[in-house]
């Protein structure tokens, strides 16, 4: 199930193009056109949910596996010290397409709270290394 019209949904079917780092049955990952930091990372299901609660059991595993495998991904291919992973159900979602959030972080990056200041690629080439970086570390880590 796909909802007409929902970026991520076009971004799955290929029908826009989307900086892509992981691709698996259940989900796909893909970095945010506005990050917060460079290779803050968006993972999605395939099929449409909007929220969280809308999931169904079977889906969570897949979903946090790949949460936990991004979140590893951000440190070992980035070399961030760590990683923010969130999760917003309609408040603050700005697609409503379930998604999670993979920052990398490192101490004294200025985030602070819930306040996400948005830094943007310098160019595309920008946005193509960091694609390949973490896609080489999810390939990694997967072994």
């Amino acid at each position: 199930m796909h909802e007409p019209g929902c970026p991520f949904c076009q971004i799955e079917q290929g029908e826009t193009e989307g900086f892509i780092v992981l691709e698996a049955e259940h989900t796909l990952a893909f970095l945010d056109i506005r990050p917060v930091f460079p290779g803050h990372v968006l993972l999605i299901p395939r099929v449409h949910y909007e929220t969280l609660p809308d999931i169904p059991p079977e889906l969570f595993v897949p979903l946090m596996s790949d949460a936990q495998l991004l979140a590893r991904a951000v440190v070992d291919g980035l070399g961030a010290e760590g990683s923010f992973v969130a999760i917003n159900n309609r408040v603050s979602q700005s697609v409503p397409h379930l998604h999670i959030h993979i920052v990398p972080r490192t101490r004294g990056d200025g985030l602070r709270g819930f306040f996400w200041p948005r830094h943007p690629y310098e160019n595309e080439a920008q946005a193509q290394d960091l694609q390949r970086r973490l896609s080489a570390a999810v390939d990694r880590l997967r072994e």
